[in-house]
């Protein structure tokens, strides 16, 4: 690990080549970060499904949660984004 960390110090504060080590590293961790919402989105829309063909008349109720736990996993993944940028 420390060989790593080397490697990054190598380079002037202005050089590009530690811009470039840290946007790769930050392209990686959004991609393993993005793998969480992606599975929840799936979990919540293929429950959401088999309780809409189990109780049909609560489709608005489940609908509305559906939605909601969307958004909330989507606000996950958006915030993955923002952090590669704030932690640059």
């Amino acid at each position: 690990m420390s060989a790593a960390l080397e490697m990054i110090n190598l380079a002037a504060p202005g050089d590009s080549a530690k811009t470039t080590l840290v946007g790769n590293v930050a392209s990686i961790g959004y991609g393993l970060a993005a793998i969480g919402p992606g599975v929840g989105v799936g979990i919540i829309f293929g429950n959401g499904t088999q309780a809409l063909a189990r109780q049909p008349e609560a489709a608005g109720l489940i609908r509305t949660n559906q939605i909601m736990g969307f958004a909330f996993c989507e606000a996950l993944a958006l915030i993955g984004i923002v952090m590669g940028f704030v932690y640059q």
